[in-house]
C-alpha cells in the first residue's frame, strides 16, 4: 500500500510538491498552536467565573462562567495606572538609551580603524555569554554606592532601574552588523559634500539603519517591560513598582486569585502587542540587516 501511494505521487510532481508543502505547514501550524496554548489557557482563565474550575482535567478553553469581572476587579483594586506609568518610563527610558548608545557604540566598531578595534569588539561580544544574575550582586553595590535607590528620590530609583540595562552587547552588535551593510560610497559622497563625523552620523548613517534600530527598540521594550527581577530587588516603595512586579503581588493580595492573576498578565501584554504591531515593517528587513557577514 505504502509503495502503491508513493509511485501514484512520483508519477504527479504537482501532487508531490502539495504533499511536502502540507506536510511542512502542518507541522509548524501544530508547532505553533503548542506554543500559543498556554497563552490561550491563560486568556481563557481571565475570563472565568467563579463558579468555574479553571484547573479542571481536560482543560476547557471555552469558558462557560463567561465574564469580564476579573478585569474590572483588576483594574479597581490594584493600582494599575501607576504601575503601567512606571512601566511606561522605565522602558522607554531602556530604549531610547539603547538605541543612541548601540548606535554610537557600532559605528566605529564598524567603519573607524583603530587599535584593538577586533579586541573590543569580540570582548563586548564575549559579554553575551554571562548571565545578568551573575553580575546582579556587584550591579546592586554599585547602583546603592552610586545613590540611585527610591530611597534618596523616586528620580534616582527610576535612574537605578534604567541604567544596568542602558546598553547591551547584542545591541551593539546588531547596530556594527547594519552599518557595515551601508555602501562606503555614501560616506564618501556625504565628505565631499562637506559632513563632519557628527553629520555623517547622525543625518546620513542613522537613518539608513532604521529597521535595524526598530528591531533592537522591539527587543528591548520587550526585555524591558518584562523585566522582574531586577526591580523586584531594587524597589522599596510599591509607588515605583512596574506592572511585572505589581502583578506579582496579586498573588498575596487575593490569596492566588488565578483570574485576577491572569487577567493582570493579559493587561500587562497589550502594550508590547501593540508596540509590536506598530513597528512590525521594520522587524524583517531588521533582522535581515544584522545578519550581514562582519
Amino acid at each position: 500500500m505504502t509503495n502503491f501511494f508513493e509511485n501514484f505521487i512520483n508519477k504527479r510532481p504537482w501532487m508531490k510538491k502539495y504533499v511536502q508543502s502540507f506536510s511542512t505547514h502542518f507541522v509548524l501550524i501544530l508547532v505553533s498552536l503548542m506554543s500559543i496554548f498556554p497563552f490561550i489557557w491563560l486568556i481563557s482563565t481571565s475570563l472565568k467565573g467563579s463558579g468555574e474550575n479553571i484547573f479542571a482535567y481536560p482543560p476547557t478553553i471555552i469558558p462557560k462562567d463567561f465574564t469580564w469581572a476579573n478585569y474590572v476587579g483588576v483594574w479597581q483594586k490594584v493600582d494599575f495606572i501607576r504601575y503601567f506609568v512606571n512601566s511606561m518610563i522605565v522602558a522607554g527610558g531602556t530604549v531610547l538609551l539603547n538605541l543612541i548608545l548601540s548606535a554610537m557604540a557600532g559605528y566605529p566598531l564598524a567603519r573607524m580603524e583603530f587599535k584593538g578595534k577586533k579586541v573590543v569588539f569580540f570582548a563586548t561580544l564575549a559579554t553575551i555569554m554571562i548571565p545578568f544574575q551573575a553580575i546582579m550582586l556587584p550591579v546592586y553595590l554599585i547602583t546603592i554606592k552610586l545613590r540611585l535607590t527610591d530611597n534618596v528620590s523616586d528620580f534616582a530609583g527610576f535612574v537605578g532601574m534604567i541604567m544596568p540595562f542602558a546598553v547591551s552587547a547584542f545591541g551593539i552588535f546588531l547596530m556594527r552588523q547594519a552599518f557595515l551593510g551601508i555602501p562606503r560610497e555614501m560616506e564618501e559622497a556625504a565628505i565631499v559634500d562637506g559632513c563632519n563625523v557628527f553629520q555623517l552620523f547622525w543625518r546620513v548613517l542613522v537613518p539608513m539603519v532604521k529597521p535595524s534600530l526598530a528591531v533592537l527598540a522591539i527587543f528591548t521594550f520587550i526585555g524591558s517591560w518584562g523585566e522582574f527581577l531586577w526591580p523586584s530587588i531594587v524597589l522599596t516603595k510599591e509607588s515605583l513598582y512596574t506592572l511585572p512586579v505589581g502583578v506579582n503581588n496579586l498573588q498575596g493580595m487575593f490569596s492566588s486569585n488565578w483570574r485576577f492573576i491572569a487577567a493582570g498578565s493579559i493587561l500587562s501584554t497589550i502594550p508590547i502587542l501593540i508596540f509590536f504591531l506598530a513597528m512590525q515593517r521594520y522587524f524583517i528587513s531588521g533582522e535581515n540587516d544584522g545578519a550581514v557577514k562582519g
